[in-house]
């Protein structure tokens, strides 16, 4: 990546600008005049191409409301896992801010990219006194961070959000397994039929919101509730009987509008853990209604607790048992999910 020049560049892929170009030697600058230093983490083919679209749209208030105060550098996603390497440099490079446009998909690559084997990454600029905030300008097919602030899918108002640079410390989950490697959630990570049926979700992206509702179905097929073993915040080992899903919410929304963790708060300090037993296919029909208002947790076999941290295994052997962050499959249990507190600045 060069800051400060217009031009990004990552595995050999260099991207053009279509912004004003950044006037070069900015990063580190201790002076108050300097300019900020943007970069755009864009997935052109959200949301079957609307994302890519949109900001094309977007292009021009963008350079007008925010490019006499910063650099503005644009990087589109090229595949999978882009959008963590982009922000990997963008950090190392000093950027002021590294903004995810599209989807929850997008946003939760831009979460991983603030870290590297475990740590944070840092800038590797000399005179860097500040750290890179993570900002959003939700464009996709789902953008349920978002809802938990408040935030509506209008990108003029996160560009609004972005230029008052308003900033807050949040929370930010991890996942670790049998292989060690770490990985990062903002949003909410969900275990068993949730997360089976987000894996099949995503395979039909191209019809929106209803991707979720089709996923589901698809994964009721053949679904059995399953004995897990479950230890909070390193405790004893306690067995949880016929459990259809375990959430775990940094957050409060999953699934396209569903206010899964009602009680979740990314400044909390604390994951908010939900745990739904004996579900049958039928329960989840007479009870939409409630999980996507956040009133479910008064409801039968359903139960809600404040963690710092949670194992799961599989007690059957058999495995298979999904497991998924932010709406991306991440495998099977066992898994340990523990909470990050005040991990990353964000705009707010």
């Amino acid at each position: 990546m060069a800051l400060g020049r217009g031009i990004y560049v990552a595995n050999t892929v260099a991207f053009r600008s279509e912004l004003q170009p950044m006037a070069p030697d900015r990063i580190g600058s201790s002076s108050s005049s300097r300019q900020r230093d943007l970069v755009f983490v864009v997935n052109p083919l959200g949301a079957n191409g609307k994302t890519g679209k949109e900001w094309r749209k977007l292009v021009p208030y963008l350079r007008s409301r925010l490019g006499k105060e910063c650099n503005i550098c644009e990087s589109l996603t090229s595949g999978p896992c882009h959008a963590i390497d982009i922000t990997r440099e963008a950090i190392r490079e000093g950027a002021d801010a590294v903004i995810a446009v599209g989807g929850d998909g997008t946003l939760h690559e831009v979460v991983n990219g603030f870290f590297w084997a475990g740590k944070p990454v840092v800038s590797q600029g000399k005179e860097s006194t500040h750290s890179t905030a993570l900002g959003l300008i939700p464009l996709g097919t789902g953008s349920d961070f978002a809802r938990t602030f408040g935030w509506k899918n209008d990108p003029h108002e996160a560009i609004e959000r972005v230029a008052r640079g308003l900033r807050s410390r949040i929370d930010v989950g991890v996942i670790t397994g049998e292989s060690c490697d770490h990985h990062y959630f903002i949003n909410v990570a969900d275990i068993h039929l949730s997360a089976k049926a987000g894996f099949y979700a995503s395979r039909y992206k191209r019809f929106g919101n209803l991707c979720y509702i089709i996923g589901a179905l698809q994964a009721f097929i053949g679904h059995q509730n399953q004995d897990l073993r479950i230890r909070l915040n390193d405790g004893p080992w306690e067995t949880c009987p016929q459990v259809t899903a375990v959430c775990i919410g940094n957050a409060k929304y999953f699934g396209g509008g569903m206010k899964i963790t009602p009680n979740a708060d990314p400044f909390s300090r604390s994951l908010e853990v939900v745990i739904l037993q004996s579900f049958k296919w039928y329960d989840f029909v007479l009870k939409l209604h409630k999980l996507y208002s956040g009133t479910h947790l008064s409801v039968k076999n359903v139960s809600a607790r404040s963690v710092l941290s949670i194992e799961v295994e599989d007690i059957s052997g058999k495995g298979g048992i999904y497991i998924q962050s932010d709406g991306e499959h991440l495998g099977f249990l066992p898994k340990k999910i523990s909470v990050l507190p005040a991990a990353i600045e964000m705009i707010v």
